[in-house]
């Protein structure tokens, strides 16, 4: 499936309403799968390797944050291009390092994974880490649920975007703001403790201290590749190429293209839902062994392809975004 599901959802008031989900898809599929693969637990364990590529990719942010900055901001139009062309590949991957980090998948010391977070969210100027950590532990447990996913669009912002082009094209670029303002509505998903205050402090001292020593353009070019990695670029597919399925039968689907070689695997998105205890590196084994179970569900080959289907074909909306109800309501 290389393109959008085709449907609309209607409720009986004739008003847009999110795709219900009839089931946990992930649990029922990882009983078949290791009934007839049980090799794949082989698969789950840590990659430590993952915090040399994470210091990489810092590094190489952070150098090209001091060249722009002592180029000086009558560059600031080159920043942002090198940022939309370059930049954004390499904070994309370290939001994928910060996903592996989350869930304790390149060393065995939640201390040490965390300070992989840490690090790994020094170029985004915004700090993020341990939010994204939180939310994200939340989004596995309660996978679609309104009240408590913040992967799940709000209703309000699903009828803001509506099927207008330019504004689902806004949604992408504002995406970012979208992510926050949701946190507000799954209360207390985030907490204020000590490594959220160490994030903050970081970030902050790392952008001032580049701006102090190389000149303002450094966190110019940092936070347009912040911005550009989660906003409206090709990398923003994801957004809706992971959930955005309009298939009660499926909620999740996958992107198996080639910039998953940059993205560190992160489009193997079932794969992931179903065994989250495999480092990123081994996902694509996960599908070569069970390939019956994967190859047949939703994907894309293209990110830009479905970001430029999902914004100029009116008959797609944040209402294709697969919603379970609450438990606690539906009791």
């Amino acid at each position: 499936m290389n393109s959008l599901p085709q449907t609309v959802v209607f409720d009986a008031d004739d008003e847009e309403t999110f795709v219900p989900a009839l089931g946990e898809t992930h649990a029922s599929r990882v009983k078949a799968i290791l009934k007839a693969h049980p090799e794949i637990r082989g698969l789950i364990g840590r990659n430590p390797w993952t915090a040399a590529i994470m210091a990489l990719y810092v590094s190489t942010q952070l150098g090209l944050a001091a060249v722009f900055g002592w180029a000086g901001l009558s560059w600031w139009w080159l920043a942002l291009i090198v940022a939309y062309g370059f930049g954004a590949f390499l904070n994309h991957a370290l939001y994928v390092v910060m996903h592996d980090a989350t869930h304790n998948l390149i060393f065995r010391s939640r201390f040490a994974n965390r300070l992989v977070l840490l690090a790994a969210d020094f170029p985004s100027v915004l700090p993020g880490a341990m939010g994204f950590r939180s939310c994200h532990l939340a989004h596995h447990s309660y996978l679609g649920e309104m009240e408590r996913d913040t992967d799940v669009p709000s209703a309000w912002e699903a009828r803001l975007v509506g099927h207008s082009a330019w504004r689902k094209a806004m949604w992408f670029l504002f995406f970012p703001v979208f992510q926050l303002l949701r946190v507000t509505r799954v209360r207390g998903v985030v907490p204020m403790d000590g490594w959220a205050i160490a994030n903050y402090a970081a970030n902050a001292a790392v952008a001032l201290g580049l701006a102090y020593a190389f000149g303002w353009n450094a966190v110019v070019y940092l936070l347009a590749s912040f911005w550009f990695a989660l906003s409206l670029h090709p990398l923003g597919a994801r957004w809706v190429q992971e959930h955005f399925t309009g298939d009660e039968q499926h909620d999740t689907a996958n992107y198996y293209g080639p910039l998953n070689g940059i993205a560190l695997n992160i489009g193997y998105h079932n794969e992931h839902h179903d065994f989250p205890s495999i480092p990123w590196n081994r996902l694509p084994e996960v599908t070569r062994i069970a390939p019956e179970f994967y190859l047949t569900l939703p994907s894309h080959r293209s990110w830009t392809k479905l970001l430029i289907t999902f914004i100029l074909d009116p008959k797609h909306s944040l209402w294709t975004r697969t919603v379970r109800p609450d438990p606690a309501s539906a009791a």
